[in-house]
């Protein structure tokens, strides 16, 4: 599948893959900050943002996706970092494709199975009544029936934008994803070690990696960093952008 793509600066490939409910604009304001330093390529990935859609989704098909861009660019030695989903489906895309990867950054998530946790999202998300009618404010008003979290709220709304029929529509295939939910949140199966320098980023407020899931990830990658940013949730980048910022460039240019 042929992804959606942005691109920023010019120099050595850093590729970023968003999480769940997400796309490239999540990702617009730390890109511009180190494009000074790398050209930073921001993907779609299917069934979300510009990308296209498909029933099938799962881990290996969206890495393939990852793959079939990195080798149509003739990219090499490139910097690649996920976040949650995304780290994800960094991961996957390291086992298969290894050799062009230089450094894996994984953010806020681990490798193993998650149980399920976003009926909430889910239900605010079915609960905007996709209309001729409906316009943003209504849209946010259906969805903080389910949503308490301004932050949460605004993340799913961005994905809300006005079709050709000059209606609000989502742009990423709710469907797909709710049917595809089990092989979100499924383990990832290794059958060898990473030997690729890694960096496994968590915030200290969030519970998608606690302390016992890292001796597992310590058995598979062999050259891993972890580092937990202090204050911070789940969505690091936007809870705390400068230490975000200070530890990815503190890793990978050293």
């Amino acid at each position: 599948m042929k992804l959606h793509s942005l691109e920023f600066g010019e120099g050595q490939v850093f590729i970023i893959i968003h999480g769940l409910f997400g796309y490239s604009d999540n990702w617009v304001s730390f890109a511009k900050k180190i494009a000074s330093f790398y050209k930073v390529v921001l993907l779609d990935m299917r069934n979300h943002g510009h990308s296209p859609w498909s029933d099938d989704f799962s881990y290996s098909l969206m890495a393939q996706d990852v793959k079939e861009y990195v080798v149509s660019k003739n990219y090499k030695n490139i910097i690649l970092m996920g976040h949650s989903m995304g780290g994800k489906v960094a991961i996957e895309f390291s086992k298969e494709a290894g050799h062009l990867i230089e450094k894996l950054i994984v953010v806020d998530i681990g490798i193993k199975k998650y149980p399920v946790h976003h009926q909430q999202i889910l239900a605010g998300l079915h609960a905007v009544k996709l209309s001729p009618t409906l316009d943003r404010k209504m849209a946010e008003k259906q969805l903080s029936e389910y949503i308490d979290s301004e932050g949460v709220k605004m993340f799913l709304l961005k994905n809300l934008f006005w079709n050709t029929q000059k209606q609000l529509a989502w742009r990423m295939n709710l469907e797909a994803i709710e049917n595809s939910m089990e092989n979100i949140l499924e383990e990832i199966k290794f059958s060898k070690i990473i030997t690729i320098p890694t960096l496994f980023m968590r915030g200290s407020l969030s519970n998608y990696i606690v302390e016992e899931d890292i001796f597992n990830i310590e058995e598979v990658f062999v050259d891993v960093q972890f580092k937990k940013i202090e204050n911070a949730g789940h969505w690091i980048h936007a809870e705390k952008p400068q230490e975000f910022l200070n530890s990815v460039l503190e890793f990978c240019l050293r």
